[in-house]
């Protein structure tokens, strides 16, 4: 929790907002001045959470039939007065400082991108999640669902200008037509870390590290959220015990990716659709259903590719000193096609909320651009659901606050 009042911006948002009111019995007692600071800013994630939330949920920006027009910005958006932004602007902040940490650099790209980058013939469930139109020259344009692919088009546009390996970062916003649930909006702003030109899983172990170097900065702890971690080689190593052809698999991702989302028996008729046997479609679900990955070797062998990298990368945790905030979880797929290898998603220990980031390696995304391939992985972040977190984290901080202000009196 250090790293919260050692944060200069932290103290300047400390001193905009109204300080907690402390009891003479909490004055007298052995609370330092570190909880003192801690109980401010739970408050002021509290707050933040509960305003932005409510502003999205209940919109619907139009003109009434007596011409007054309603003041909530459009469903799912959110306005950010004054208390909001000072939030916004200090994640941002640590968004940036873990990015220069890791030595990446910062790119932009706009809000408003080409639709046919987005695209794709996956059956992925964010096409159907577009804010697409056609722009007034005749262009279908998009406001764009995620970053990934603008990242690769300024990549084939600087060609060979740009030296490998590149390490970018970008803080943008994404809009998506999807049903809103907790911590999940129709737009949110998204902190993307990407590694281009390192095709060993090296890449995706400083990205794992970034990702819980955020979170200690946020003072959250391993025992509060997780990393799930696999591969799409698993997958495909399945795929192949069955000789169930290529040109499937990425159809079978985007159906797998959706296990917990809904019953065992709706993703096996959906695998079926595909032309896959029931014994096909049993042996997939038996091996994402695996927690462990001696048990993941015993199944597909030492030789395959998917144990080989996985065995490697939690090496590498164990290296960097971050093992117990990573687990092994054959569920995980991730839905956007372009993945290709190991691929992860932090969550909440609690499972209250949706998964915090994800992201993966995706060393064929340039190819479908019409561009040569170059080995890349990243990841995405969004702002939505880690104020979400933060303010689950900040009711169990009060409630243990009371409990010790209780044993005082």
């Amino acid at each position: 929790m250090a790293a919260w009042s050692s944060s200069p911006s932290l103290r300047h948002l400390l001193l905009l907002r109204p300080r907690v009111p402390l009891s003479p019995t909490c004055l007298a007692g052995s609370f330092s001045r570190r909880h003192i600071h801690s109980h401010s800013r739970r408050r002021l994630f509290s707050s933040a959470s509960s305003s932005t939330l409510t502003h999205g949920d209940e919109a619907s920006t139009h003109a009434d039939a007596d011409g007054v027009v309603d003041v909530n910005p459009p469903r799912g958006t959110r306005d950010f007065p004054p208390e909001d932004m000072r939030l916004r602007t200090w994640l941002f902040d640590q968004f940036r400082e873990v990015s220069r940490l890791m030595a990446f650099e910062e790119v932009d790209f706009p809000v408003l991108e080409s639709e046919a980058l987005f695209i794709r013939k996956a059956g992925e469930e964010i096409t159907q999640q577009l804010y697409n139109f056609e722009d007034k020259g005749g262009r279908r344009v998009v406001l764009r669902p995620e970053i990934t692919p603008s990242l690769a088009r300024l990549i084939i546009k600087q060609g060979k200008s740009v030296s490998l390996p590149l390490k970018w970062f970008t803080i943008g916003q994404c809009w998506r037509y999807e049903r809103m649930t907790r911590g999940r909006r129709r737009e949110h702003y998204q902190w993307n870390m990407d590694i281009f030109g390192v095709p060993k899983v090296r890449a995706e172990a400083e990205l794992l590290q970034a990702i819980v170097l955020l979170f200690q900065r946020l003072g959250i702890t391993s025992s509060d959220v997780g990393i799930r971690v696999s591969s799409r080689k698993v997958l495909q190593a399945v795929l192949n015990m069955y000789s169930i052809p290529e040109h499937l698999f990425t159809e079978v991702c985007v159906i797998v990716d959706k296990l917990g989302k809904l019953t065992r028996d709706e993703i096996e008729k959906e695998l079926m659709s595909t032309g896959l046997s029931s014994e096909a479609v049993q042996g997939i679900i038996e091996v994402l259903s695996l927690k462990s990955l001696s048990k993941l070797e015993e199944v597909l062998g030492s030789g395959v590719e998917a144990v080989a990298d996985l065995k490697k990368l939690f090496s590498f945790a164990e290296q960097y000193g971050y093992a117990d905030w990573i687990c092994f979880d054959a569920s995980v797929v991730r839905g956007l096609a372009y993945y290709t290898g190991i691929v992860f998603e932090a969550f909440d220990r609690e499972g209250k909320l949706r998964a915090i980031c994800g992201g993966g390696r995706y060393d064929r995304l340039l190819s479908t651009f019409g561009s040569e391939d170059i080995p890349a992985c990243g990841f995405g972040f969004g702002d939505a659901v880690i104020v979400e977190v933060c303010h689950v984290l900040s009711r169990l901080w009060f409630l243990s606050l009371h409990n010790q202000t209780s044993c005082l009196v």
